[in-house]
């Protein structure tokens, strides 16, 4: 079978040092284990790998001493833990061992954030470094197919999304099943553990409920009476949403006109295959209504995924005014503004007026299937 090197692979090995932590967040299934055994088989040093499941792991660390993790990382340059969210007071833990075992480096993954930086992140400041890992990008599927194939294979991303058992897979049920899997098994069951929720079936439906929204403004209050729910269990049903990685948020960009919006947001799938999953549509791309939202979030998703993997510092936005004219995605440094329109056809509308004159140094490009590899 081919294999796909991580671009995140390299920056990571180099940010591994004696007494830091390297932290690697993202979603279950998207790598992170292989990716780790990759960078512990190509240290120089003795390393050790652990497993925060396996109940050896737990009993190795539950003695929360200098004097226990001396002994037991004696000679050890990597100490590498994976689901590292689910041992006691990882926090803690790893902040002794960084602290007081000379020139140890640790390696720790964590499929949510809520977990890891809440019981790291704190202990740890000033001694981690954080990635985050997403589904394969394009750039990195590039390495095994050519452009032709790249092309062929559009339909594919689309529907069945970039987790890399699916790439991997030429069968298209095994595909669906695999998907169908992932959400019942992994992503439900990591949302309601992450806060001890108990109501897995309101956290589904409002999953649907932004699938099926997939790309527009979404109203809180609106879900809320949708769901039987308030205003504030929404927003924090979203907010664990986006910390276990199935999706994030864009904020409206505003900067100069009274007449932007500004405080609505739109809500996105790291993965299209997920969303898909997540309300049962795996049709062909001829027979659906949601194609456009679809390449939506898919360019979208590969723009972010270039972000994190080559650390560029963007921030993210969308653009409307109380009119109605607006901008898909607007991308933003601390030197230049990017403007983007998202198009499944052929058209190639011009820049809104208002935003040209409001923004007269932004860039403004239109992606469609004939020039989309240029922008992913």
């Amino acid at each position: 079978m081919k294999t796909i090197n991580r671009i995140l692979q390299e920056k990571i090995a180099a940010r591994i040092a004696p007494n830091k932590a390297v932290l690697i967040f993202g979603a279950r299934r998207v790598g992170k284990t292989v990716m780790m055994r990759k960078i512990v088989n190509d240290y120089p040093g003795r390393t050790m790998m652990l497993n925060g499941e396996d109940y050896d792991t737990l009993a190795l660390l539950e003695n929360r001493s200098i004097a226990n993790y001396r002994h037991l990382l004696d000679g050890i340059g990597l100490l590498a833990i994976d689901e590292a969210q689910n041992i006691p007071q990882i926090g803690s833990v790893l902040k002794l061992i960084v602290d007081e075992v000379p020139g140890i480096s640790v390696l720790a993954s964590g499929s949510s954030s809520f977990d890891l930086l809440n019981k790291a992140g704190e202990p740890l400041v000033g001694r981690s470094t954080q990635f985050l890992l997403t589904p394969f990008s394009q750039r990195e599927i590039s390495q095994m197919e050519n452009v032709f194939e790249t092309r062929q294979n559009l339909e594919s991303r689309l529907i069945y999304g970039s987790y890399p058992e699916v790439v991997m897979m030429e069968d298209y049920e095994r595909k669906t099943d695999y998907l169908r899997d992932i959400v019942g098994a992994y992503l439900l069951k990591d949302i309601l553990a992450v806060d001890g929720l108990k109501n897995s079936s309101k956290m589904r439906d409002l999953l649907r409920l932004i699938a099926f929204q997939l790309g527009s403004e979404v109203s809180y209050d609106e879900l809320g009476k949708q769901l039987g729910m308030s205003r504030s269990t929404v927003e924090k049903y979203l907010d664990l949403l986006e910390k276990v990685f199935v999706i994030y948020r864009l904020r409206g960009y505003s900067r100069n006109l009274r007449k932007e919006v500004a405080k609505a947001g739109k809500w996105y799938f790291y993965d299209n295959g997920i969303r898909n999953a997540i309300i049962g549509a795996f049709s062909p791309l001829a027979i659906r209504q949601d194609v456009g939202a679809l390449w939506e979030n898919y360019i979208i998703g590969e723009r972010l995924k270039a972000n994190f993997n080559e650390g560029l510092h963007k921030e993210f936005y969308f653009w409307r005014t109380y009119d109605r004219q607006e901008i898909d995605l607007i991308e933003e440094t601390a030197d230049k503004l990017t403007a983007l329109e998202f198009k499944w056809g052929n058209k190639k509308p011009d820049a809104p007026k208002v935003f040209l004159e409001a923004y007269p140094n932004a860039a403004f490009h239109v992606v469609n299937r004939d020039n989309y590899l240029e922008f992913i």
